[in-house]
């Protein structure tokens, strides 16, 4: 029963997740063509990094995994009373605690992009404008770290779709700016500091979009500041390492920026780019399990129930594998005409198409490990541990910046994302030992079997789209989306045959949506 409860959140979870990402790849497509991979749009993207941090730290990162296993033992164990004065604490202290960053995070500006972008010093105009956009974005942190707020919340009660869907607000916001207002604007910098207002907007509109549906599950959010409750004191300290632990891809992200900007023009933008092919599977299945497995390791754990915790981790494991090993191979094998077919219009041209494709390659090796990493970080935060996760994430943080330097020249962008996925392998394997010793055996091997299975049955997927795409002569768009499509039928084909149990489980969840 746990197995299906879980899939059918993860569908959800997915469904808007997906509706989210389409988007979104409208929004890139649309700053790609308006603004290619130049100046203008590394100063964008760099800009955007550093109030991105904060979210990672203040929002869906270190706070929602503190937050959610807390909230979850308040929710099974207490009077509602109790746990809605517990909500509006933490509320008002993070509304606080926001203004206050956001404040001083505009004032230091300079200070923050000459660290994390060390290598515009050399032009003192992409330095300047990445300055202003920096400021223009902080105030983006309040509210979308308070939209994340709302969806720890939902996704603690068991609402998943709201909260997948909520981030296209940030894109609805810019697709109106690109399509509506930026025709009335002169010059490309005022266009770009235009841009970043958007994204303000969005942030706003991200929150509002919560915050009905968790009216409508009987919780308000009032503001009413008592800093010495004790669930605030719990979260508090719970977050001290999980900052590290869980910002680990974010801090990994800025030392790829900080070697990024030493080298040629573009290569920012292209590692964005790449990184956002590369997020869509990783978003819509890896991610989504990892959403719902958290509240409900959560609850076993505060209930005691180990058998169930490690039930749903095996499942969630096998689940994400099933589905992003072929995408893994796949963007492998096909990323170049994908990015192309995404992004190659206007300013964006075949040179900035072969750079992030070369970064892709390397980012979508990593898939797998970014996906488990994040469920099995999430089994240590079930427990309320984490400490454990920030052990593993510094070691592995190391090997990143080791590697990034070693690599970056020979490789360019490339040597960034494959630094990047060697050490979130690094990562995993450090964080199984550790889990292993903590919560005994999850059959590892039925989960290296059903992983087995994928990998086949990948193998014969990837060599059909990829005589579709290099060797029918298909004009690229027709070429991109039947290789696509074959691919994943003779995925499900050959699953089929090989009796994939992850493939029974999502049949069966399909065929009762239709029954209903």
């Amino acid at each position: 029963m746990e197995h299906k409860t879980l899939t059918k959140h993860a569908g959800k979870t997915a469904f808007g997740t997906i509706l989210s990402r389409i988007l979104g790849y409208i929004r890139d497509m649309l700053v790609a063509n308006f603004f290619g991979a130049g100046i203008f749009a590394d100063a964008f993207y760099a800009a955007f990094r550093i109030p991105n941090l904060f979210r990672r730290m203040l929002g869906e990162g270190s706070f929602s995994a503190a937050f959610i296993p807390v909230f979850s033992q308040y929710l099974h164990t207490c009077p509602k009373s109790e746990t809605q004065k517990f909500l509006n604490a933490v509320f008002s202290a993070l509304i606080v605690i926001l203004l206050i960053i956001s404040v001083l995070g505009i004032f230091f500006s300079p200070l923050l992009v000459k660290i994390i972008v060390w290598g515009f010093t050399d032009d003192p105009e992409k330095l300047q404008l990445t300055i202003e956009l920096t400021r223009l974005m902080f105030p983006f942190i309040f509210f979308i770290c308070l939209a994340a707020f709302c969806l720890a919340i939902l996704n603690a009660l068991y609402s998943f779709f709201i909260p997948a869907f909520a981030p296209s607000a940030l894109s609805v916001s810019e697709i109106f700016y690109m399509l509506v207002i930026i025709p009335f604007i002169a010059g490309a910098q005022n266009e770009i500091k235009g841009l970043a207002i958007a994204v303000i907007a969005g942030g706003a509109l991200h929150f509002f979009i919560q915050y009905p549906a968790l009216k409508k599950l009987g919780w308000n959010l009032k503001f009413k500041l008592n800093l010495k409750h004790p669930g605030i004191k719990k979260i508090a300290l719970l977050m001290i390492p999980s900052v590290i632990g869980l910002s680990v891809d974010q801090i990994n992200a800025f030392v790829d920026n900080i070697c990024a900007s030493f080298l040629q023009s573009g290569s920012i933008t292209a590692l964005y780019y790449s990184n956002r092919v590369m997020q869509l599977p990783l978003a819509i299945f890896g991610l989504a399990l990892a959403s719902v497995s958290l509240p409900a390791m959560s609850k076993a754990a505060a209930l005691k129930d180990m058998d169930t915790l490690k039930k749903s981790l095996n499942f969630s494991i096998r689940l994400s594998l099933f589905a992003l090993i072929p995408a893994s191979l796949g963007l492998m094998i096909i990323g170049y005409p994908i990015v192309r077919v995404l992004f190659e219009r206007g300013h964006f041209d075949a040179y900035a198409s072969l750079m992030t494709d070369n970064a892709l390659f390397y980012y979508s090796l990593g898939l797998p490990a970014f996906s488990i990493t994040k469920l099995f970080a999430n089994s240590f935060y079930s427990f309320q541990d984490t400490k454990t996760p920030v052990k593993t994430a510094a070691a592995a943080m190391i090997l990143h910046i080791i590697l990034c330097i070693i690599l970056m020249y020979p490789m360019n962008v490339g040597g960034l994302a494959l630094a990047t996925s060697v050490s979130a392998y690094f990562n995993l394997a450090l964080l199984a030992f550790f889990l292993k010793k903590k919560i005994g055996s999850f059959k590892i091997k039925e989960i290296i079997l059903s992983a087995s299975k994928s990998t086949f049955a990948s193998i014969f997927a990837c060599i059909s789209a990829w005589y579709i795409c290099f060797n029918i002569g298909l004009n690229i768009f027709a070429a991109v989306f039947f290789a696509i499509i074959s691919a994943c039928i003779v995925f499900l084909i050959i699953s089929k045959i090989l009796k994939s149990e992850e493939l029974d489980v999502c049949i069966s969840m399909i065929r009762r949506k239709k029954n209903v």
